[in-house]
């Protein structure tokens, strides 16, 4: 049962902003917390507390060996109106960043991650192509900020999710329910994430670095029919996959903007990615358009099934339409009691190493317990506990693993035994 790690596959933590750092900075979040629509009513104002912790939680880092890390900033702290650019914000993230770097851990910045400030989401946010120029002065002032201390960026997390969740479920901010305007807000972060890859690159080129690297963090999933026999659950397969993900996919690697995405006559085909970010949780079994579950499968706690073998599945895919180096930019689950991580962990990072991709990353989702959207406090992603009411970091089992695993390169008989073997899933 044991394994080593491939050469140049490294183990590192992901965090967002908005749900780490804490505080009343005029996000959509905030408001979407102030009208009652968090399912435990918890404040993402309190969080973690990251932005008054964050030298705490640097030195827990290092302390868990953990050398490469995914940050994000907030755009709300940072402009909190539009034209306006708050300097203390900046500094605040150019003193965290530095001591990361004085810490020996290396930085992946996502530029943007669910989160946007309200006089952005009051003028329509990404549903408008006229909005699409205040992202790109964001990206713009990011990397003019910190591009001589961060050379890999994020542009856009999720937005497939994003686009599918916010506007088409309506259950995040701004609460819309519309295919078309979830399919609007998809074309446009996609012009946004070409658009920024480009003007990154030439940031960072004018301030005279070669070693840039840009790419985005894609959700992906495996969607499988429920009845591979079953022609009406194979075209929904089909199609789910291409609404969510497939079309997206293309655009943002490629510029080749597919139905149903709508063509942006600025873009031309290219190539947008200098990796491959693959934020990869679970699998959908389709019988009609609705995001079923495997019955007799292992879940998580909010019921996502576990299905190791679908990561391998989806960077498969990826890299078939652009060969580039694999990152995990997200992978983990809601284990309230830490009592099955270390085996998801496990079971993840033994395709990793058993697949002939070049996955070169790991991050996992995430370092600490921390704000997750609706949900609230009331899911628990994190290797780190966090006491709420006191803001108390107790390292959990799983995340003890995690050290273990970094320190040895893989994991030893004795660590399978310690930390995989006692770990059960729920079915």
């Amino acid at each position: 049962m044991s394994f080593k790690f491939k050469d140049g596959l490294s183990l590192g933590v992901a965090t967002a902003a908005t749900q780490i750092e804490g505080g009343e900075c005029g996000s959509n979040w905030n408001d979407w917390y102030h009208k009652g629509r968090i399912k435990d009513n918890s404040n993402p104002a309190r969080a973690t507390d990251h932005y008054n912790l964050w030298k705490q939680d640097t030195d827990l880092m290092a302390e868990m060996k953990i050398m490469y890390y995914r940050m994000g900033i907030e755009w709300a702290r940072i402009c909190p109106e539009e034209g306006k650019v708050n300097e203390e914000a900046l500094n605040h993230y150019r003193d965290e960043l530095k001591y990361l770097k004085e810490k020996g851990i290396s930085v992946l910045l996502t530029i943007h991650h669910f989160s946007n400030p309200m006089w952005f989401e009051n003028k329509g946010g990404f549903t408008k192509k006229e909005n699409l120029k205040y992202f790109l002065d964001f990206v713009k002032l990011t990397v003019e900020s910190f591009g001589d201390l961060v050379s890999e960026y994020i542009t856009i997390n999720e937005p497939n999710v994003y686009a599918t969740i916010s506007y088409f479920y309506g259950d995040w901010p701004p609460g819309e329910k519309s295919m078309s305007q979830a399919i609007n807000v998809m074309s446009n972060m996609a012009v946004c994430h070409i658009k920024a890859y480009e003007l990154i690159h030439k940031i960072r080129k004018e301030m005279g670095f070669d070693d840039t690297k840009v790419g985005f963090a894609h959700h992906v999933r495996v969607f499988d029919p429920k009845n591979p026999n079953n022609p009406w659950h194979l075209l929904c397969a089909k199609l789910m996959d291409r609404f969510f993900q497939g079309a997206l996919t293309y655009a943002m690697l490629t510029g080749n903007f597919k139905w149903p995405l709508k063509k942006d006559k600025d873009i031309t085909q290219g190539e947008y990615i200098d990796f491959i970010g693959v934020n990869y949780y679970t699998r959908t079994t389709v019988s009609g358009f609705g995001d079923g579950t495997k019955q007799d499968a292992p879940k998580n706690d909010l019921g996502w099934e576990i299905y190791p073998e679908g990561l391998i599945r989806c960077c498969k895919e990826l890299y078939g339409i652009l060969k580039r180096p694999i990152y995990i930019t997200e992978n983990g689950t809601c284990d309230n009691n830490d009592a099955f991580r270390c085996k998801f962990i496990y079971d993840h990072l033994k395709v990793i190493t058993e697949s002939d991709l070049p996955i070169t990353r790991y991050y996992h989702w995430c370092f600490c317990d921390n704000f997750e959207w609706i949900e609230g406090e009331s899911a628990r992603f994190g290797l780190v506990y966090v006491d709420y009411n006191t803001q108390e970091r107790t390292i959990k089992n799983s995340g003890k693993f995690y050290t273990r695993m970094i320190e040895e390169n893989g994991v030893t008989d004795e660590l399978y035994r310690q930390y995989v073997e006692p770990a059960k899933y729920h079915y």
